[in-house]
């Protein structure tokens, strides 16, 4: 049986180094900024750009898409671009091979193949002290700076999965399993979840 695992996070909760190392564990390949990289290719775009709005491209997309009031607005053709390619490679991508994807609401554009769906979260300070130890060289930002980004982060993610479901993001009826990372190294949490995503996939 396929392993399709897509794994969502709270900004600063370690999910994104959690999904690559649990991608290594299990053998398969792990999604991420590489989907950025496929849709610009795909549209001919800069790799920024499409950073910028691939996430925000879907609140435009879905409405259209799954009968909510939606005004076509021409400005927005270019995102809607951007969001259906994104759409048709995550599947693309699920139909491949067993892999892993992180982010890009795709635990709920790959429902229909019943993919192992993970949500990685942590305490605010320990968010907080684990975006200060992996800032940019120059960044610095204050710990209160930090927080304010790390709670925009946070709306706009939740935003944007609004957009195309009813179940609140990180409420745990829409996971597998939910991973508190706080105080914990991340190295140490890969081997215990790797057995539950075995014998998941095996009582399937």
């Amino acid at each position: 049986m396929k392993k399709i695992i897509t794994l969502s996070r709270q900004f600063g909760s370690g999910g994104r180094e959690l999904g690559k190392r649990l991608s290594e564990a299990l053998g398969i390949p792990c999604y991420d900024h590489q989907i950025i990289d496929m849709i610009a290719e795909e549209q001919g775009l800069d790799k920024d750009y499409v950073a910028r709005i691939s996430e925000k491209a879907i609140q435009a997309f879905y409405p259209a898409t799954i009968g909510r009031h939606f005004t076509w607005n021409p400005v927005m053709e270019q995102p809607m671009k951007v969001a259906a390619a994104q759409n048709d490679i995550l599947k693309k991508l699920a139909e491949k091979e067993d892999c892993m994807i992180v982010g890009r609401g795709a635990d709920v554009i790959l429902k229909d193949m019943n993919p192992f769906r993970i949500y990685v979260y942590a305490d605010m300070d320990a968010r907080v002290q684990r975006c200060m130890a992996h800032s940019k060289e120059g960044e610095n930002l204050s710990e209160g700076e930090m927080l304010k980004m790390i709670k925009k982060i946070d709306r706009e993610r939740s935003a944007y999965r609004s957009q195309f479901t009813d179940i609140r993001w990180g409420e745990s009826e829409a996971f597998n399993l939910c991973i508190n990372t706080t105080g914990k190294e991340i190295k140490d949490l890969i081997d215990p979840i790797v057995s539950y995503i075995n014998v998941w996939f095996q009582n399937k």
